[in-house]
């Protein structure tokens, strides 16, 4: 017997031990994702009380608007306005204006007389607080330029580069949702004003001067002309046999800088809206949410299903996923961080 097999032997004795003590051999690997603002113009926020449209009475729009603000200052780049400082304002301005807020050109007045860039109108569209947990967030950015306009989801991502293939097929799927609604509005027939009794129908191809002034103030202007004279933008670039104005993929990808700011087009939609409905069986929630969990290091007993049953965390987490959704389809999703940990904490909690 040579003098390396006892060494053999033991190596191997040693091998069979590590193996049975099970995957606490190997470490977790878990993958954080990074976001950040993908608008440098829209820096300044504020976040105001949140609307309940839901059939619970008891859930508080302010709190979960607190929620949001959280979560929405984490998030590099943003500088957030405190709630109950913009509660305040927004009270001043009832106060002085005699009425609420409620059209988007009211909403965009708001934010420019609170110095900010935008502010966030949320609705709790449904809530119950029972197992499993459900919360419905409908969230508005209203940006206090009437010149910004609406920035839809798929806008400044990777398409046509080397990270396309990286881009996830729900937000792939969404973009091109963006881009045919966009695209059938220019095959949609024009439905005629309804006759009102006691009011005069409008004459065939005359609108009704509030309508008349609506379209005026929509109407896009000329394309600029490049120093040839030739005008550019998509309606200039449509392939032969396209409406003027086709949309086409390209409106996806930001412009390069012009030489002089465009011409004021104001509108008052607003700029970024995101609706989502979380559930609290949803195999995938559950899955983010042990995942958001471990990276909090929360030592609170119970772990992540704790979070289903506390609904002050529930609703955060469900706020944290809203906001990040709304980013991420927006190019706000940046490299994702790999980190390794060992499994002893499975073992403590």
């Amino acid at each position: 017997m040579s003098a390396a097999h006892p060494f053999r032997l033991l190596a191997l004795t040693a091998l069979l031990c590590c193996g049975g003590t099970g995957c606490a051999l190997w470490p977790d690997r878990i993958v954080e994702p990074q976001f950040h603002n993908p608008f440098p113009q829209l820096h300044r926020v504020a976040v105001l009380p949140f609307y309940n449209q839901s059939a619970e009475p008891t859930v508080d729009g302010d709190r979960v608007a607190l929620a949001y603000y959280n979560e929405l200052q984490l998030i590099p780049g943003f500088e957030v306005m405190p709630v109950r400082v913009a509660k305040q304002l927004l009270a001043a301005s009832m106060r002085a204006t005699g009425s609420e807020p409620r059209s988007g050109n009211d909403f965009q007045r708001l934010a420019e007389q609170m110095g900010v860039d935008a502010v966030i109108v949320g609705s709790i569209t449904e809530y119950s607080p029972y197992y499993p947990p459900r919360l419905g967030l409908a969230v508005d950015w209203y940006a206090a330029n009437p010149g910004f306009h609406p920035i839809p989801a798929g806008y400044g991502l990777p398409w046509g580069r080397a990270e396309e293939e990286f881009i996830p097929g729900a937000l792939v799927r969404e973009a091109e949702f963006n881009l045919a609604r966009e695209q059938l509005k220019t095959q949609t027939p024009e439905v005629p004003p309804r006759e009102v009794p006691g009011q005069v129908a409008p004459t065939s191809g005359q609108l009704p001067a509030a309508r008349l002034a609506d379209a005026e103030s929509l109407s896009p202007p000329a394309p600029p002309a490049d120093a040839h004279g030739i005008a550019s933008g998509s309606a200039a670039m449509a392939a032969p046999g396209l409406p003027a104005g086709w949309p086409d993929p390209r409106g996806f990808i930001p412009l390069p800088p012009a030489q002089h700011p465009p011409s004021l087009r104001e509108q008052h939609a607003p700029i970024i809206t995101h609706t989502r409905m979380f559930n609290g069986h949803d195999a995938k929630f559950t899955e983010r949410l042990a995942t958001f969990y471990y990276l909090r290091d929360d030592a609170r007993f119970g772990g992540w299903p704790a979070y289903l049953e506390r609904p002050e965390d529930f609703v955060r987490f469900c706020c944290y996923l809203h906001l990040t959704e709304t980013l991420a389809a927006r190019g706000g999703a940046g490299d994702t961080r790999v980190l390794w940990r060992w499994p002893i904490g499975r073992y403590e909690r």
